[in-house]
């Protein structure tokens, strides 16, 4: 026991005299640090001085000190930035999928903004205002020569507010007024649609509307459907998705997820670190999926594709994705600015980060670069078309067929066609689909508990095998 505290008592002593030794250096290192960054503080006044001094032209010292504090930030990733007051206005807008406007999806063309088609159910709708549409002022303020997000800015306001916007119609003569009182707008995030027996959800974004339209469309579809078993299974389209908000890509995974992690996040500290888990339940009551990325998918789209592809609830196709594993913290700032922050990175339920990786898909898929713009004439085939047996003159007709099975072949013929169509104008969905329809022929697997036995065991003839259904 004595020798137990005197080595304690020595301990003791030693440590005293460590930091004794090193405490006076330490204080010395952190004083001088401290100094440091003052003097550089010093000199950034003294350049902006200069600046407000000596250019050759009148500098707004707002901007000035903006670009400063935007510079800072931008030197530490590509992702943390500063935003002004509208830029975070802008921001909140687009994570919110919700602002005061008209309901219209716009373009820009020639400098003139183009109606792509007035979002049904919105007052742009119902004013008549038509796709294909040229809007040429708002307000009568002409918006030629304005950038798209310029002349969206006229075109949003409060809810209940009154725009008249001037109209160039291809059968009408002359300009024409339309006054549109503006309402809630909400973004559609998920446009979900069946091609063939398979439900396509194409998600653009992920903002606060992206669960809602996803779990609204995907119900909707089934119920056209006619219930599940009608339908070969889903392809989750997030081709050219950069991302979004981090709570929709849990909420997005989990609609498939019956539980397990899906996502995690480690900061600098290990209290900035968080876990993320599925609940019980599947909105597409196990169909098959399949999953599209491209070099597009980044962010919240890889949280998604790497959740189901580790607990390997869907097939993942396509090409590479993006590769941006990180998350950003925004944190408000004095005079209703924001600051862009990157605080940690994420990984999937395997462990993996797929920062500058990406997410590698289980099948790759390029998509095909479109045909020239000078291969407008198509060879005439018709005349290499091959001749079958029901071409021949005086044929005998197939008896053995009841009618409602020829219009059942004629049916899957016609699918069968519309598949090929469809590989012309998107080869990646096309082969996503054919995947599905593959597992759907499968059936669900059944798995089997196979006990070997002695000589007594049946014979092959009567074993009792189990059928795929």
């Amino acid at each position: 026991m004595k020798k137990i505290l005197m080595a304690a008592a020595g301990g003791t002593v030693l440590g005293l005299v460590a930091t004794t030794q090193f405490a006076g250096p330490l204080l010395a290192q952190t004083a001088s640090s401290e100094s440091s960054v003052y003097e550089q503080l010093d000199l950034f006044g003294d350049i902006f001085e200069r600046i407000r001094q000596g250019y050759v032209e009148d500098v707004d010292d707002k901007k000035l000190i903006e670009a400063a504090i935007n510079g800072m930030l931008t030197s530490l990733d590509p992702h943390s930035s500063y935003l002004s007051e509208d830029d975070a206005k802008d921001m909140q807008v687009q994570t919110k999928g919700e602002f005061g406007g008209l309901g219209l999806e716009v373009t820009q063309e020639e400098g003139w903004v183009k109606v792509v088609s007035p979002i049904d159910g919105t007052p742009a709708a119902a004013a008549g205002m038509m796709a294909g549409d040229y809007i040429t002022a708002v307000d009568g303020e002409n918006v030629l020569g304005l950038t798209l997000d310029e002349a969206l800015k006229l075109l949003r306001g409060p809810v209940g507010s009154e725009v008249v916007v001037t109209v160039v119609r291809g059968d009408k003569p002359e300009p024409f007024d339309v006054s549109i009182v503006r309402d809630t707008i909400k973004l559609t995030a998920v446009r979900a649609r069946t091609e063939g027996k398979a439900v396509v959800l194409r998600v653009t974004t992920f903002n606060a509307q992206t669960f809602p339209n996803l779990e609204e469309g995907l119900k909707k579809q089934i119920d056209e459907a006619g219930g599940v078993a009608n339908v070969d299974g889903i392809v989750l389209d997030l081709r050219n998705n950069p991302g979004g908000l981090l709570n929709q890509a849990v909420f997005v995974s989990d609609a498939f997820l019956e539980g397990g992690e899906i996502v995690s996040t480690r900061g600098r500290n290990s209290a900035e670190s968080d876990r993320y888990n599925a609940t019980a339940g599947d909105l597409a009551q196990g169909l098959p999926m399949v999953v599209l990325i491209n070099g597009g998918s980044a962010s919240a789209s890889e949280i998604v594709a790497g959740a189901l592809q580790d607990h390997r609830r869907a097939i993942v196709v396509g090409t590479k994705s993006f590769g941006k594993g990180s998350v950003q913290t925004v944190v408000p700032l004095q005079g209703n600015g924001a600051m862009r922050l990157t605080t940690a990175r994420y990984y999937t339920p395997s462990g993996r980060s797929i920062q500058n990786l990406g997410i590698s898909p289980d099948i790759i898929v390029e998509q095909p670069a479109p045909l020239p713009a000078d291969a407008t004439e198509e060879e005439d085939t018709s005349a290499n078309k091959m001749r079958s047996e029901a071409d021949l003159r005086g044929t005998l007709s197939n008896d053995s067929l009841t009618a409602d099975e020829i219009k059942q072949i004629e049916d899957d013929r016609a699918r069968a066609e519309d598949a090929a169509k469809l590989r012309d104008e998107d080869y990646q969905l096309a082969y996503a689909i054919d995947i599905l329809k593959g597992l759907h022929a499968l059936g669900p697997q059944v798995e089997v508990d196979v006990t070997v036995t002695d000589a007594n065991t049946p014979a092959d003839g009567d074993t009792a095998a189990p059928a795929n259904n």
